[in-house]
């Protein structure tokens, strides 16, 4: 029998003993056959042992190339974070570069924006300036220096009225118009025929076709202009003559919405005739606000040009135009004295500076109408019932410039 390993001797021999003797007597090969099964049992165990021993050999390795890759890893972490970190500084730096390359392309935008409109301003204010001296182009070159003189030409018992000539043609008549709301006009044959009623021929009785408002009618060639009753902003052009509505239009600008003088308590739109031609002045927004003039194309009706002068309707009770500069007449309380303390040129060639202390006669009320006829170079008024011609004292502009 040939040798065995101690351990698997043992081993068989011990199985050996577990056999009766019977069977170990008549079976000798059992004990052999036993080793030989021990012996592949064996083997397998051991080849599972050195299985083990290189897995963990292997698994050994692998954990030690894990670890180093995993040390690498953080190395590429703390690099990779520290890029990034670098790359949102970089960025946002350059969102600062952008942002400010913005602001500077946008400040010069506004700045040539601003230099833009200010040269569209300029020209249009050139161009607004040559259009008012277009439109004030006449002939006329008078400042008013003083009011030297008074006649009363008639006496009536009406507080409020308004008589005039037509301003710029040369018929002698005379138009009467008595009260603050009516529709009654007494045409006189000239000036004696209005101061002595009894003068033949009688004055010539027109009833219009609409009530005027206030005392601020004007004649100019044959056309009476009044603001028509009832109405904000309407002005009506009267044909006298053919005794009809010639044409009408609506007075822009907030007209008629206050008194444009405030010691004058039915007058809300008050028209003018000067050498340029027809005006209308008015209040602007607000109590006592600034008077605005506007002038006015007397053919078709049409607002030529406006003006927001700095003169106020508080404590004022009439106005006229001489030379296209406006006059406005104040008083305290209704009472005198009546004098001229603004004065608004649109050209900006006659200012308040330029002339002297400007008083009326005194008269015991505020007046409910002045308005100057161009073609006469007078005043014509009506204070306290009383119709009054002031004679007016005028110099060359260009004297005082």
């Amino acid at each position: 029998m040939m040798a065995l390993p101690r351990a698997s001797a043992v081993l068989v021999l011990f199985l050996a003993t577990l056999l009766p003797p019977t069977r170990r007597a008549q079976d000798p090969g059992m004990v052999h056959y036993i080793y030989q099964r021990f012996q592949v049992l064996e083997q397998g165990l051991e080849k599972c042992t050195q299985a083990t021993r290189a897995y963990i050999q292997d698994f050994q390795e692998f954990s030690k190339n894990i670890s180093a890759m995993l040390g690498r890893c953080q190395t590429y972490t703390s690099e990779y974070k520290s890029a990034v970190t670098n790359l949102a500084l970089r960025v946002e730096r350059a969102q600062r570069e952008i942002d400010y390359l913005e602001y500077l392309r946008e400040a010069d935008v506004c700045v040539e924006s601003e230099d833009k409109t200010l040269a569209e301003k300029l020209i249009q204010e050139a161009e607004e300036e040559k259009k008012i001296r277009t439109l004030l182009n006449a002939s006329c070159d008078n400042m008013l220096m003083g009011i030297k003189s008074l006649k009363i030409v008639k006496k009536t018992m009406d507080t409020h009225g308004s008589w005039m000539k037509d301003a710029v043609s040369s018929s002698q008549k005379v138009y009467f118009l008595v009260g603050s709301r009516n529709k009654t006009v007494w045409e006189f044959a000239n000036l004696r025929a209005f101061m002595e009623d009894s003068t033949k021929p009688a004055p010539r009785k027109l009833i219009l076709t609409h009530s005027w408002q206030g005392t601020g009618q004007v004649i100019h060639r044959g056309f009476l202009f009044f603001h028509n009753q009832g109405t904000l902003n309407e002005i009506i052009k009267y044909n006298l003559q053919k005794r009809t509505v010639e044409d009408r239009m609506l007075l822009p600008g907030g007209a008629g919405r206050a008194l444009v003088y405030q010691h004058s308590p039915s007058t809300y739109i008050d028209l003018a005739v000067d050498e340029h031609g027809l005006w209308a002045i008015h209040s602007g927004p607000g109590v006592y606000g600034h008077l605005v003039l506007t002038k006015i194309e007397p053919g078709t009706l049409g607002v030529e040009h406006s003006w927001d002068t700095p003169c106020r309707s508080q404590d004022a009770e009439a106005s006229f135009l001489l030379c296209g500069v406006l006059y406005v007449v104040y008083s305290s309380g209704g009472h005198g004295p009546h004098r001229i303390t603004c004065v608004y040129d649109p050209l900006g060639i006659v200012s308040e500076d330029d002339l002297p202390k400007l008083f009326f006669p005194r008269r015991p009320r505020s007046h409910s109408m002045i308005h100057y006829n161009p073609r006469d170079k007078q005043l014509y008024a009506w204070n306290d019932g009383n119709q009054i011609i002031y004679k007016l004292q005028t110099k060359r502009k260009q004297l005082l410039e």
